[in-house]
């Protein structure tokens, strides 16, 4: 699961911005690290993707998740919550990255075990060197556990 892997990364991105999602996009083609980008838009559809059902029975379980908590449908709160309630996607590590700077979203954030809490920076330099940020400390410092 290293960088030095000759396997790509496997990311989720639960996104419904078309533009966060292009700078997100963006962000990690430029990384050094190779990487599958896989976009759910709404929160139906990350756990249809998390479950590999409606369409997705094909996919792989992510190595990452960067999660966004305001979505259409099951919203990305419900979202944790239910990735940290299966015995096998809890061991996913899911960045909560939000435009919500708000305490209490921190917190809950936290209490469903997020494993970070990032508020999406409003500039777009400063938004793509937090993913490259991301990439890098979750890919090349941190061991992750085979999934």
């Amino acid at each position: 699961m290293m960088a030095n892997s000759m396997q790509p990364i496997e990311i989720l991105l639960v996104e419904d911005n078309p533009g966060d999602v292009a700078l997100t996009r963006k962000a990690l083609e430029r990384s050094k690290i190779s990487n599958n980008l896989n976009v759910a838009r709404d929160g139906d559809e990350a756990i249809a993707y998390l479950r590999r059902s409606s369409g997705f029975e094909e996919t792989t379980t992510p190595q990452l998740i960067l999660l966004d908590l305001n979505l259409p449908g099951i919203d990305g709160r419900d979202v944790l919550d239910q990735i940290k309630a299966d015995p096998v996607l809890r061991r996913v590590p899911v960045v909560v990255m939000t435009s919500s700077a708000a305490e209490e979203d921190v917190v809950r954030s936290y209490e469903s075990y997020a494993n970070c809490y990032i508020t999406k920076p409003v500039t777009m330099e400063s938004f793509q060197a937090v993913v490259a940020a991301i990439d890098e400390f979750w890919f090349s410092v941190v061991r992750l556990p085979k999934t």
